[in-house]
């Protein structure tokens, strides 16, 4: 029993503003487009075809990089400003401590009221309070008087003891280990040494920020990743069983899920297959009841035509009987299709081979057949029969010697091609042979049976299953029919 659809619902305050600001966006590059000059204008369109080929094709991997570009780049700002302000200001404030500690350990060995004996013990004890290794060198240990280099810790320590009211010279050093770092001052009892943990005057454990960021980003992304593929399963499930529809497969199991916008779709889509199906349900019917009914008429004609005597008349009438039989066979086909087939696997190589078998040979043409790749694909059989069987009859039927067939399956499609060395289909006239009733003037002038259904029928089989026929010149001289369906 059918469902009504449900209604489309309405569009949000967002939704609508968004769709004007599109709006808006589109008229002004309209704008610049028709007034900027031609060169800037294909420079422009040269690097947005460069962009997009760069892009994503995906919806998931464009909607992640919607996600990953903008949290990137408020990671590289955060970043930034983290190493440019945070990470500077607490190696700055940390160096000035250590160089105010050392300032006042110099101080201490500069008082001179207190015995150099006492100054140079109490130097060292408050230097250990304070984390650093403080001693009272001979005059002569002052070693180099200017910076080691233009390492930060360096730079801060000696712009902190450059603050000191009475210059002194001073020098910085790494010791050998790298970790540690010396400065020696000159002091009233000779020289000053305190050597103490890099550490004590740097922010060493800026990484740690990075780390939880780098940490949190992936986090976020994976998160993202989870949602956004949940929000693309809906979209991959209706372009599924609308494939799956196109290609006269039945679709099991199809409900609307999702966002509001891709239930919309999936609501018309329901609706739209629902109409298709009732119309060809109807016209099956109607094209049946109307079968039935001549052929009832044709039975009697065929009854009264056994109670006339054998003669010319007859013999006639007989054939118009038959060839009225086969005209009728041939309208319900076409109306009734074979939508209610079930795919199934189906050896295509096999197929060709028992129909040029059964129609090329016994009418004495010659048959070159040639296939490549897997020919075993999911087909409707019956259906799939008389597209093969209707394009080689036609090569039989107006070819004059031999048909040619070549198949091949490669990158997802099926290529069969069919060839004869009759007259061919002029150029003007390759679109019009595919509606029905439709019959070429050198068709009807040649006294051959025929319809002018079997291209037509040939077609929506190809279509019903996802592909299309294409005609063309043969090099052979005759006409040249290309079959391509997705395997």
């Amino acid at each position: 029993m059918s469902q009504t659809p449900e209604p489309a619902e309405p569009r949000g305050r967002v939704a609508a503003g968004l769709d004007r600001l599109d709006d808006a966006i589109r008229h002004v590059r309209n704008f610049i487009s028709r007034n900027s000059p031609t060169v800037l204008r294909r420079a422009w369109t040269g690097v947005g075809h460069a962009i997009n080929r760069a892009l994503p094709k995906g919806l998931l991997g464009r909607s992640l990089l919607i996600v990953v570009v903008p949290m990137l780049i408020l990671l590289a700002v955060l970043t930034g400003v983290f190493m440019d302000r945070h990470w500077m200001l607490v190696t700055q404030r940390l160096s000035d401590a250590v160089a105010s500690s050392i300032l006042g350990l110099a101080n201490i060995a500069d008082n001179t009221a207190i015995p150099d004996e006492v100054r140079i013990d109490t130097v060292a004890t408050t230097g250990k309070a304070m984390g650093l290794t403080a001693e009272v060198l001979p005059p002569s240990e002052i070693g180099r008087t200017r910076r080691a280099s233009a390492d930060i810790v360096h730079t801060m320590l000696a712009e902190a003891l450059q603050r000191r009211p009475m210059a002194t010279p001073f020098s910085i050093r790494d010791l050998s280990d790298d970790n540690r770092i010396e400065v020696r001052m000159i002091v009233h009892a000779g020289v000053l040494r305190v050597e103490f943990p890099r550490s004590l005057a740097y922010a060493a454990n800026w990484h740690f920020f990075l780390v939880w960021m780098v940490s949190t980003a992936l986090f976020l992304v994976l998160v993202s990743l989870i949602f956004l593929r949940n929000q693309i399963k809906p979209i991959e499930r209706l372009a599924a069983a609308a494939e799956a529809f196109g290609r006269g497969r039945p679709v099991e199991g199809f409900a609307p899920t999702g966002a509001r916008e891709v239930r919309q779709a999936a609501h018309a889509f329901i609706g739209m297959r629902r109409r298709i199906e009732r119309q060809i349900e109807q016209r099956t019917t109607m094209l049946a009841g109307v079968g039935h009914d001549l052929k009832t008429i044709l039975t009697r004609f065929r009854l009264g035509l056994a109670l006339l005597p054998e003669g010319e008349e007859t013999a006639d009438l007989r054939s118009d009987v038959a060839e009225m039989e086969a005209m009728l066979a041939a309208y319900v086909d076409f109306a009734k299709g074979d939508a209610d087939e079930t795919p199934q696997p189906l050896d295509v190589e096999e197929t060709i081979s028992d129909c040029l078998r059964q129609m090329a040979e016994p009418a004495g043409r010659e048959v070159h057949f040639a296939f490549s790749g897997d020919g075993l694909l999911t087909l409707r059989p019956t259906a799939f029969r008389r597209l093969i069987a209707n394009l080689v009859g036609n090569a039989v039927r107006y070819g004059r010697t031999a048909v040619w067939v070549s198949g091949e399956r490669r990158e997802g499609w099926l290529s069969i091609s069919i060839e004869d060395d009759g007259p061919g289909i002029p150029e003007n006239e390759m679109e019009a042979v595919f509606r029905p009733f439709y019959r070429l003037d050198a068709a009807r002038n040649q006294d051959v049976p025929g319809t002018g259904l079997g291209l037509a029928i040939a077609r929506d089989v190809a279509r019903s299953h996802g592909g299309d026929i294409e005609l063309g010149q043969s090099p052979h001289g005759g006409l040249k029919a290309t079959i391509r369906l997705p395997a």
